[in-house]
């Protein structure tokens, strides 16, 4: 049955939408790199684009697209080392017209969650790029933590896994 469509295009998903991680495929990378951050956020994540790109060159780059019920929103990058206790968030961005509505959020549980089912995974680490507007407010409501450690000229957060 053909569903009808909306001549002014999808609509954008609303707080009570369904948050979903999914492959990036052929049919969407374009619709996945046309994200774009908030205004001044640039400085803090690299590119949809750039992301797939290295993740094409990295075996253990783990990648999906965030979904809003059938909206992209964001996308998500994990560096998995299934013989390391300590797993990588690698790349995280939820498009600015949808972030502060819990899109961002939600996606994290379920990362968290797939990395939690992970073999031997003790604990997700990632780093950010200090500064006004930066995502650490965000990752400390997460339950991540500081570790005092640099990666560049990027701090160190860890969230321990306990099960």
């Amino acid at each position: 049955m053909a569903q009808a469509t909306d001549p002014a295009g999808p609509q954008a998903p609303g707080h009570g939408a369904s948050v979903t991680l999914r492959e990036v495929t052929k049919e969407t990378v374009r619709d996945i790199c046309r994200l774009a951050l908030g205004p001044g956020q640039d400085q803090f994540v690299a590119s949809n684009a750039v992301s797939i790109a290295e993740a094409y060159f990295e075996p253990k780059a783990w990648f999906r697209a965030i979904y809003a019920d059938d909206a992209p929103v964001g996308f998500v990058m994990l560096f998995d080392h299934p013989d390391a206790p300590e797993y990588y968030l690698w790349r995280f961005m939820v498009a600015g017209e949808h972030q502060g509505k819990g899109f961002g959020r939600q996606a994290m549980g379920l990362l968290i969650e797939h990395v939690r089912g992970r073999p031997g995974a003790k604990e997700l680490l990632l780093s950010y790029v200090p500064g006004e507007g930066s995502p650490e407010p965000f990752y400390r409501s997460l339950g991540f933590e500081p570790t005092g450690e640099m990666d560049g000229d990027e701090m160190v957060m860890r969230l321990p896994l306990h099960t």
